[in-house]
């Protein structure tokens, strides 16, 4: 789930998670549409509900309702998505604050995700196919469409819908790697087609529909809930992502260069994964304008309105500084990559390829806008290119002794070709008589 760095900041438990497994479960649950019934009553509609079966009723007018009902599936799991904590949800999502928030209990004035917003349907045999829906059943398996609802009947003759504020979903352009492009953002019906975003997130008229598209989940698949915005990834897809252990393992690498602040001298350190939410005394900082990594220091201010405004004393470019974060949550990296980059101006860091992939992606944000956001922390990103390459004390060694070397050969170089030039301009003359020619006697 977008915004988490690995866990909850008060740790996963039950059905509330940052992350969410489906395994195959030991007896199919999913569902198919079956017998369409067109009632003209409430009483009628209501008595089809009952029935213990799963329907999804549309409400037409106060005198006609379609209700269709929906048969066991055994080739099908299904799984929902939503707000509610009733039992038919197994994987219950908040709205999410961006930012680092310590509290995952913030209050939110209005929730704009739905209590029961989606369900994904996997095949039970290869190759394990994964499709979403919007919308959910309830603990009555029902799912209602009230009449300000945006439903239609189709050329085939079968009814959908959508819900009040849409189940957005987004493929990226060559799978979820190193070299993937963000996709279209697309809206799901109730009953699975892919159609155009409305006008607004909640608008009365739906898209247009998109015949060439599915709704079938791909790696990297990202679906927002207006509220929530859930990355997929496949099996496939994290046997080549790099794990906890991996992550672990190059935070120790990085510590154990004992980087250094260029100006205090003291040694840096990144936090443990488990102290990731706690700033430490050897943590290191970044100036997000330049990237030169130093230790904390309160001196440098050049703003009086923003206080993490600081002037960097290795380059004096103003800019944020702030502490840095590993990113911990494996599966928002594209590759195995070391921790070079920070987002701009949360300062989360990861690898190279993972930072700019994110810094393209646009995120939904409320009811309206779309924004590139840090993967690990929501943030709405900022600056030129939404990250920035950070520059530790060894490496700014290294970089300086390159140029100096280049400089130097360049020099080598251009003294040689002088040399050249002037052995050319001192090569004697053809030799030329100044004295009058005599006259004959």
């Amino acid at each position: 789930m977008i915004r988490y760095n690995g866990a909850l900041p008060n740790g996963d438990r039950g059905r509330r998670k940052s992350r969410f497994a489906l395994y195959k479960r030991p007896k199919a649950n999913g569902v198919k549409p079956s017998t369409v019934h067109v009632i003209s009553t409430p009483q009628a509609s209501k008595a089809i509900s009952c029935k213990g079966q799963h329907s999804i009723s549309y409400t037409l007018s106060r005198n006609q309702t379609v209700v269709v009902e929906y048969t066991h599936d055994k080739d099908t799991d299904m799984f929902q998505v939503g707000r509610s904590t009733e039992s038919p949800i197994d994987f219950v999502v908040t709205d999410t604050i961006s930012g680092s928030q310590n509290n995952d209990e913030a209050q939110i004035t209005q929730s704009t995700i739905s209590r029961f917003a989606c369900r994904i349907v996997c095949d039970r045999s290869e190759p394990y196919t994964a499709r979403i829906f919007a919308a959910g059943f309830d603990s009555s398996k029902n799912i209602f469409l009230g009449e300000k609802a945006a439903k239609w009947k189709n050329p085939d003759g079968h009814m959908d819908g959508l819900t009040t504020n849409g189940v957005l979903v987004m493929h990226p352009r060559g799978g979820f790697t190193e070299e993937s492009q963000p996709g279209v953002w697309r809206e799901i019906s109730v009953c699975g087609d892919v159609y155009t975003l409305r006008e607004t997130r909640s608008a009365q008229q739906r898209g247009k529909l998109v015949e060439s598209e599915t709704n079938v989940l791909q790696d990297g698949s990202l679906i927002d809930l207006c509220g929530a915005t859930l990355l997929w990834r496949t099996a496939d897809g994290l046997f080549h992502t790099p794990t906890q252990k991996h992550i672990e393992a190059l935070r120790q690498e990085i510590n154990a260069a004992r980087p250094q602040c260029p100006v205090g001298l003291n040694t840096l350190a990144f936090p443990s994964i488990n102290r990731k939410e706690v700033v430490e005394e050897k943590q290191p900082w970044a100036y997000l304008s330049c990237g030169h990594v130093h230790g904390y220091h309160n001196w440098g201010h050049r703003s009086d309105t923003e206080a993490n405004e600081r002037e960097c004393p290795m380059c004096r470019t103003v800019g944020p500084y702030v502490p840095l974060w590993l990113g911990c949550e494996a599966g928002f990296y594209v590759d195995a990559g070391p921790p070079t980059h920070a987002f701009t101006p949360c300062g989360h860091v990861c690898s190279e390829k993972s930072a700019k992939y994110w810094s393209q992606i646009p995120l939904p944000h409320g009811t309206h806008a779309f924004h590139a956001a840090c993967p690990f922390c929501a943030t709405q990103l900022v600056g030129e290119q939404n990250c920035i390459k950070l520059i530790f004390q060894g490496q700014t060694s290294e970089s300086l002794k390159a140029t100096y070397h280049h400089d130097s050969v360049a020099f080598v170089h251009s003294l040689t070709a002088i040399c050249h030039l002037l052995l050319q301009l001192m090569e004697p003359l053809p030799t030329v008589s100044l004295l009058p020619e005599r006259k004959g006697s």
